[in-house]
């Protein structure tokens, strides 16, 4: 089970706000540990997300510090939090979580993310929008999903002057070298895979496929073709 945020904090509103729903009804009183990595003060962020898991009615506690990857083997639910991805791996590497959280899932353990967090349920984490303010031993992501993800996707502005390249010109430059498909979702928006079904909800996302033009998704879209590859 993956439930998988574009972002935890939508513009104008609280984290988490325009998700909790999603977040009460796929955790059903699982207890989370979080995962603070993506940001420099781990205390602080995870302090500032379990409140906001309480506002939506879920018990989260910070990820133990002394042996993560020993905490997250037979745990209920886990969920990565946002921030730098390179950052964010290179911590789940050397913390051993990129085998413990895998195989947790494979238990039966619920994996939620948003942003970066999302990120690395993907195989990995080169459709990031960061930047690499460290360098992470690889770029192999958790592989809980044969696809990409570019959370917080922004369409092209054809009034911009800005001459730099667009998100979706940087996910063309990605199928020059890749063919592997892209889900580009919007802020707003999220994944939820139950077994072999997955579905969009909250906004709309755009699939990027090598050599073919980008598809249009709504909320309630049937995602599932993208889980056989």
């Amino acid at each position: 089970m993956l439930l998988l945020l574009s972002n935890s904090t939508n513009h104008g509103s609280a984290m988490f706000a325009h998700a909790r729903e999603a977040l009460a009804r796929f955790f059903d009183g699982r207890e989370v540990l979080f995962v603070p990595y993506a940001a420099a003060d781990h205390e602080a962020y995870a302090a500032k997300a379990v409140s906001a898991f309480a506002e939506a009615g879920v018990s989260a506690t910070p990820l133990p510090v002394g042996d993560p990857a020993s905490a997250v083997q037979g745990c209920e639910a886990v969920f990565v939090g946002g921030g730098n991805s390179f950052r964010l791996l290179r911590e789940l590497q050397r913390s051993g979580l990129t085998t413990a959280i895998p195989e947790a899932v494979a238990a039966g353990a619920h994996y939620g993310g948003a942003s970066a967090g999302t990120n690395m349920a993907c195989p990995t984490l080169r459709t990031t929008n960061d930047m690499p303010i460290v360098e992470p031993a690889g770029f192999a992501a958790l592989g809980l999903l044969p696809f990409q993800i570019n959370p917080h996707y922004l369409d092209p502005d054809p009034g911009s002057r800005h001459m730099g390249e667009t998100r979706e010109t940087r996910i063309a430059e990605f199928h020059e070298e890749n063919d592997v498909p892209v889900l580009g979702l919007r802020e707003g928006a999220w994944l939820l895979r139950e077994q072999d079904r997955l579905t969009l909800h909250g906004h709309t996302a755009r699939l990027f496929r090598r050599g073919a033009e980008p598809v249009e998704y709504g909320p309630g879209s049937d995602l599932g073709a993208l889980l056989g590859g």
